[in-house]
C-alpha cells in the first residue's frame, strides 16, 4: 500500500500541471473558428485572443488541389489547438499554422526551392550571358 506522501506529490505535480495547461491555453495561438474564403481563396482562422489569422489555401499542403467546397470544410478541434478536414484527411496544428508551418518537412523545402523573382530570374539570364556558373578551379 502506497504511502501518504506518494500521494502528496503526485496530488502536487498534477496541479502543477495543471496550471502549466491553463497558462498555456491563456496564450497560445488558438482558434476560436477557422473558413475558406473563396473570393480571396484563403484561409482565414480567428483566435482567441482577438487576433486573425489568414494564409492563401495553396500554401497548406494537401489544400492546393482541393475544390472550395472542401476547403471550406474545416473544423477546429482540441479546445481550438488543431483544425481538420475530415474529408481531405488533414490535421494542422494552429500555432504551427501561426508559426508559418503549412506542412512537413519536405513539404515546406519544396516550397523553398521554388522561390523565384524578377531579380532572380535577370540574375540568371545575365550570368547564363556570361556562360553559366565559372568552372570550379581544384586547389593545390
Amino acid at each position: 500500500m502506497a504511502n501518504a506522501t506518494e500521494f502528496d506529490i503526485a496530488d502536487a505535480e498534477l496541479n502543477a500541471a495543471d496550471q502549466r495547461g491553463r497558462e498555456y491555453l491563456a496564450s497560445a495561438p488558438l482558434a476560436a473558428s477557422a473558413r475558406y474564403d473563396t473570393t480571396t481563396k484563403r484561409l482565414v482562422i480567428e483566435l482567441k485572443n482577438g487576433s486573425t489569422f489568414i494564409v492563401p489555401a495553396s500554401l497548406v499542403q494537401g489544400r492546393a488541389d482541393a475544390t472550395d467546397e472542401q476547403r471550406n470544410e474545416v473544423e477546429v478541434w482540441g479546445e481550438g489547438y488543431a483544425l481538420r478536414w475530415e474529408q481531405l484527411d488533414l490535421d494542422f496544428t494552429v500555432p504551427g499554422l501561426v508559426s508559418g508551418v503549412f506542412g512537413t518537412k519536405r513539404y515546406m523545402a519544396s516550397l523553398a526551392g521554388r522561390a523565384t523573382s524578377p531579380a532572380k530570374a535577370a540574375a540568371a539570364r545575365a550570368n547564363g550571358a556570361k556562360g553559366g556558373r565559372p568552372k570550379k578551379i581544384a586547389s593545390s
